[in-house]
Order: C-alpha cells, then structure tokens, then sequence
C-alpha cells in the first residue's frame, strides 16, 4: 500500500508518499508530474517512522541545517536513465549546482534535453536536489515546481552565483 501525509513549508504545502519504509514521492503543491510516479491509489496516514523522519529532514533543511540525503530511505521509482540522473543530482552539494550539460557529460550522454527530462520527472522534490540543476549560462529554467520555488530554495542554500528567472 501507498500512504501520503502533508506538511506545510516554507514554500508550499508538500504531499509526501511513502511505500512499505521508504520515501517514494515528496511534491509541491501544483507541481508538475505531481504523483505520477505513484501508480496505485494513496491513503491518508500521518503515523509513519518515514513520514516523521522526512518531517524532521526538511524542518532542518529549511533552518539551513543542511541534512544529509543519506539519512532517509528513498526509493524513487523511475527506469534505469532517470535513476542514474536522480544518482547525479544526489551528489551535488547544497549550495552548489550542475547544469543539465554537466550531467549529461557525466553519464557520457549528448543529450542536455533528456537529462531535464529526468529532472523534471524526480518525484522526491528537494531531498533529491533537482532545484540545484541551471542552464548552462547559470540561468534558472525548467523546475516543475516553479521557477519562483527554485530561486527560493537557492536562496535558502545561500547560492552565490548570479541565477536569473
């Protein structure tokens, strides 16, 4: 079975998602592809060790703790290109950013189109850092949150190079 729960942040209400232990989705309220990871219905359900333990990751992340992705068991679901991107994304520290190019030359790829692809499709939104992926010229573009979202969460991290909208 699928559980969901809310939580009320900072930039938004978030639907979190869970199956068996594991974090399968976290989506801002509106954002694109929102679910779709998720193929079977969702229940209502606060009381879950994952719930509580993401509840608390992101109370940290938005006091700029700067919590570790290692600390929550996720399981996104998604094929084997989008869970290598989602690997990528991962790895790339708060603050910092990759652009979609960067990614695509670390999977050995052509294509920048289809690495976004992959990050617009990530279903655990903030936790893994898709916000953290620019255009090549430094650019904010392409967050299925919202681009007004993605400026917010770089700001939070104290992004120090000159991102537009």
């Amino acid at each position: 079975m699928y559980y969901s729960t809310q939580y009320s942040s900072p930039v938004g209400v978030m639907t979190l998602a869970c199956h068996a232990d594991k974090l399968v989705g976290l989506w801002i309220e509106g954002q694109k592809y929102f679910g779709c990871s998720v193929s079977q219905k969702m229940f209502a359900k606060d009381d879950i060790a994952v719930f509580d333990a993401t509840k608390k990751w992101l109370d940290r992340y938005f006091a700029k703790a700067k919590p570790l992705i290692t600390e929550l068991p996720l399981a996104p679901s998604g094929s084997a290109f989008r869970q290598a991107v989602w690997q990528i994304l991962c790895g790339i520290p708060y603050g910092q950013s990759l652009s979609y190019g960067d990614i695509a030359k670390k999977l050995n790829k052509n294509s920048a189109q289809a690495v976004g692809g992959a990050v617009g499709h990530n279903p655990i939104s903030i936790i893994i850092p898709c916000h953290r992926v620019l255009g090549k010229d430094g650019s904010l573009t392409g967050y299925a949150g919202g681009l007004d979202v993605k400026a917010k969460l770089l700001e939070l991290e104290g992004f120090t190079t000159s991102v537009s909208l």
